[in-house]
């Protein structure tokens, strides 16, 4: 029977603040370069104070590849919590404009937290340092997660990031449970190398006893199976999961199933911002998979999906995706 949704994606629900600073900005207000850094909300003001012109674009990285599918027809949707606020009515309405399915309760307008938001921070080298304060994204809890959506999923998509929150260990395993029940696959993204020193144990056993296809960048990867080399490491996840995909930014991305390793090439592109290109590849890459296409096209479609995301600002497509997976021969 086919199933209502290619991909459900489960993660933080956020706005991105983005803004172009120039190099010493990081320094000046305490910064660290190139990886996220969870703020409260006072940070969160003050750095939007010392920023200057910004762009308020829908964000939150499973959201993204989330909204990357729909934009190329998939049957996809999306739970993540928001408030009952201004960013949290941006929020919603960009995810359900690119044709997903959004539906998780808000929280109430009386809520002391408010929607979460990323400040993106993108230096002239595109490089991309996030700020983040999660706010309402935090409480996603087991009676957020609707039992009949998971069991109509073909594949779930679960984002690492959202590891960071009191009750939503208990929604991911509750929406594993319904998933799997059902038939359905489950796939986890990494997020940040943090983010696996936070959670490693917990992201171990979860990939061993549920995930059957890991994504994770070169970074990633070598914090969650630290190794002398990264094919190393490839080859200790390939043994814990049936499909293991891993970005390496210029060099493209690596494919691990059934024994065997295929890389797909990079596709050159100017770097504006690189927020989400991680997320984007995920897009292509799930939706090649759930529409019947090999490994190896599917990372190639992935690719393209990235170098369109980063040749702008923002982490949401704004070129039709399909047409240039028709440009480079993809389908």
């Amino acid at each position: 029977m086919k199933k209502k949704f290619q991909v459900v994606g489960i993660g933080n629900a956020m706005v991105d603040i983005l803004s172009h600073i120039k190099e010493d900005f990081l320094t000046t207000n305490g910064v660290e370069k190139g990886i996220m850094q969870l703020i409260d909300m006072p940070r969160a003001v003050e750095l939007y104070g010392h920023m200057g012109p910004a762009q308020e674009v829908s964000g939150g990285s499973a959201a993204n590849t989330i909204a990357g599918i729909a934009a190329l027809g998939g049957r996809t949707a999306y739970v993540g919590k928001v408030k009952d606020d201004q960013l949290g009515s941006i929020f919603a309405h960009d995810l359900r404009a690119q044709g997903a399915i959004y539906e998780t309760p808000l929280a109430a307008k009386s809520e002391t937290h408010e929607t979460g938001r990323c400040m993106v921070l993108v230096t002239p080298d595109g490089e991309r340092s996030l700020n983040t304060y999660l706010g309402v994204s935090e409480q996603l809890a087991p009676s957020d997660i609707d039992d009949h959506m998971m069991a109509h999923a073909e594949w779930l998509y679960l984002e690492g990031y959202r590891f960071d929150g009191p009750d939503s260990k208990a929604a991911f395993a509750k929406a594993i449970k319904a998933c799997t029940a059902a038939g359905g696959k489950i796939s986890l993204t990494l997020s940040d190398p943090f983010c696996v020193d936070r959670h490693r144990a917990d992201f171990l056993e979860m990939i061993r006893d549920h995930v059957d296809l890991l994504f994770c960048n070169t970074a990633e990867m070598q914090a969650m199976y630290p190794s002398d080399s990264l094919n190393a490491s490839m080859a200790m996840a390939a043994k814990e999961v049936s499909i293991v995909v891993c970005t390496a930014s210029e060099k493209g991305a690596y494919v691990l199933n059934d024994g065997g390793m295929e890389h797909a090439h990079a596709v050159p592109t100017q770097i504006v911002d690189a927020t989400g290109a991680g997320d984007l590849f995920a897009s292509g890459f799930l939706y090649g998979l759930t529409s019947g296409f090999d490994m190896l096209t599917s990372a190639r479609m992935g690719c393209v999906a990235a170098a369109e995301v980063i040749s702008h600002i923002g982490a949401r497509p704004e070129a039709d995706l399909m047409e240039l997976f028709q440009d480079h021969g993809l389908v």
